[in-house]
This record gives C-alpha cells, sequence and structure tokens, in this order.
C-alpha cells in the first residue's frame, strides 16, 4: 500500500507541479536508477550460494504455474465455442 501511495504522489506531482524544462534530465535520470536498480537486484541474486537450483525450481514452478491455467481455458474455450456454435447453427 505504500507503495501505490508514493507512485500515486509522484504520478500528481510529475504531471502538476514538476517544470517542463527538466523532463529530458529527469527521464535520464530515471533510465539510470532503473539500470543500477536491476544491477544491484544482479549482484545481490549473484550472491547466494544456491542460486542455479532456485531459479532453476522456480521456473519449473513457474512454468507450470503458466502451463496448466493455460491449457485449461484454452480445453474450457474449445468446449464453450463448440457448444455456443452449435447452439447458434441451431436456430438459424
Amino acid at each position: 500500500m505504500d507503495i501505490l501511495i508514493i507512485m500515486l504522489a509522484g504520478v500528481v506531482i510529475g504531471n502538476r507541479l514538476f517544470p517542463r524544462k527538466y523532463r529530458k534530465s529527469n527521464e535520464r535520470l530515471q533510465v539510470i536508477c532503473t539500470a543500477l536498480l536491476i544491477f544491484t537486484m544482479g549482484i545481490t541474486l549473484g550472491q547466494r550460494e544456491n542460486f542455479v537450483e532456485e531459479l532453476l525450481s522456480l521456473g519449473f514452478t513457474s512454468f507450470l504455474l503458466f502451463l496448466i491455467p493455460a491449457v485449461c481455458s484454452t480445453i474450457l474455450v474449445f468446449f464453450l465455442t463448440k457448444w455456443l456454435m452449435n447452439d447458434k447453427k441451431g436456430r438459424n
């Protein structure tokens, strides 16, 4: 919740109060800060002892969390389409 409040405050300040002449400088600063954040996160993850094993485990779990809903929704859409399209054909 705190993050959303801070983001909302940033949007309001950027939209209403921040001078337009500093827009390009602000964009560059945001890119630099984002790159620095990603770099430091990479350093933190690289220092973990079992990072590769954890990454493989998380990758497999993420794949399953993608695969199961995708397959189930595809099957559901297939049967619903077949059922609803047959219902429309019967009316005509």
